[in-house]
């Protein structure tokens, strides 16, 4: 099925990415910092720019809503 469908104005305009990241994949001077976690949590926008890497992923959503961006959860 290709209906298109208008979604108007009513969409939020900052969306941003939050995604799972494995600390054994990131730098060495990240992995030191992040004290024992496995995984941290990247907040992207959505042409890819990092904007965050926290420790939490219920902190990734607050910090996007703080900034009056719509967070998007990324598996």
């Amino acid at each position: 099925m290709n209906t298109s469908y208008d979604f108007g104005q009513d969409l939020p305009r900052n969306i941003v990415y939050v995604k799972p990241v494995a600390v054994a994949d990131l730098p060495e001077e990240i992995r030191k910092q992040a004290q024992g976690a496995t995984t941290l949590y990247a907040v992207h926008r959505e042409d890819g720019e990092q904007l965050a890497l926290v420790a939490d992923r219920k902190l990734a959503f607050v910090l996007a809503r703080q900034h009056d961006m719509a967070p998007v959860a990324v598996h």
